[in-house]
């Protein structure tokens, strides 16, 4: 072989070895899959706490990992085709925001792994076997609703003492609030109130169940999870705030916008804490081989701008244990 000839070859090699390598490493980036019931907009602490936890763990969205965000946008109708279309895309591991969500991807897939960035009472939802041994492919973070709901109805009581009757508005579609509800009625009692369960199932519930809660003459409002509720959340502040009643959300976002007062869990901590399973999952671990993990920051809320148009006081003691007061 000619000198120049065997020059010519070698310096192809070269310009196409880089680029052989930077194919090699495109084809590693993991895909992640992310499945959402409402609006993305509305999760945005929450999916911006997310990419915070990958980045800290060396994950750079665009660069060394790809994110597929869909949501249904309150359509569960929708969740078929869009956990179809990440299966189709060969993502590594789904991440779901609600029960929703992960009821979805789990009926797309018993493989895929799944990371619940926030349930319930997953056991009840039939997601794991048990928070210590998951048992599928699914774990993540469990929200303790089903516990917080009673310690909601305490503070409703500790801040109004006189109210005897609380509406408590939640949707039967969603797999642990049966559960959950029975488990305020032992509360209620203790406290001595009345409550009165009215179920949202649609948007169109909304407006009625409010309606139905000044009907049934309820001195305060309880708002359970539901990816309805989160789907509608300006229909649901506008009802809130038409109502003239003190309501108790559980989701801070909603009291920063104008309802009374929240008692949840901390849902951008748990939003950096489903990176972790990421993680893990994309170096090798099995979802059945991760226990999930139950909240460990809570926080008070309360919107005293809010109390004071609705003309009510809130007991001093209360308002030096919240987290934060919106004045």
């Amino acid at each position: 072989m000619k000198r120049r000839d065997a020059t010519f070859l070698l310096g192809n090699a070269a310009l196409a070895w880089p680029l052989l390598i930077r194919a090699q490493q495109l084809a590693k980036i993991p895909r992640i899959g992310f499945l959402a019931a409402v609006p993305l907009a509305t999760l945005a602490p929450r999916t911006q706490a997310f990419r915070q936890g990958l980045r800290e763990l060396g994950y750079i969205e665009g660069e060394n990992v790809v994110i597929e965000w869909r949501s249904a946008d309150g359509r569960e109708d929708r969740f078929p085709a869009l956990a179809a279309e990440l299966m189709r895309l060969r993502v590594d591991v789904i991440v779901t925001a609600g029960s929703s969500a992960t009821r979805a991807a789990k009926e797309a897939s018993v493989t895929t792994p799944i990371v619940m960035m926030q349930d319930g009472d997953p056991v009840a939802s039939g997601f794991v076997t048990s928070l210590a041994r998951p048992g599928g492919n699914i774990t993540g973070l469990s929200t303790l609703f089903v516990e917080l709901y009673g310690k909601q109805l305490e503070l409703l009581k500790e801040a109004f003492p006189r109210l005897a009757r609380i509406a408590v508005l939640g949707s039967s579609t969603e797999p642990s609030n049966a559960r959950a509800f029975r488990s305020m009625e032992p509360v209620a009692r203790a406290l001595g109130v009345q409550l009165q369960y009215l179920d949202v199932r649609s948007p169109d519930d909304i407006e009625t169940a409010f309606r139905a809660a000044k009907i049934g003459r309820a001195d305060a409002i309880l708002l359970m999870s539901s990816s309805v509720l989160a789907a509608h959340q300006t229909q649901l502040i506008d009802q809130g705030v038409r109502s003239g009643l003190p309501v108790i959300v559980y989701n801070r976002s909603l009291v920063e916008a104008g309802l009374l007062m929240s008692f949840s869990t901390n849902s951008t901590d748990l939003a950096r804490r489903a990176s972790t399973y990421v993680d893990k999952i994309l170096k090798g671990m099995k979802p059945a081989e991760l226990p999930v993990e139950q909240p460990t920051k809570f926080e008070l809320v309360i919107n005293l701008k809010t109390a004071k148009a609705l003309g009510l006081t809130i007991p001093q003691s209360l308002l030096l244990r919240a987290d934060e007061v919106i004045q």
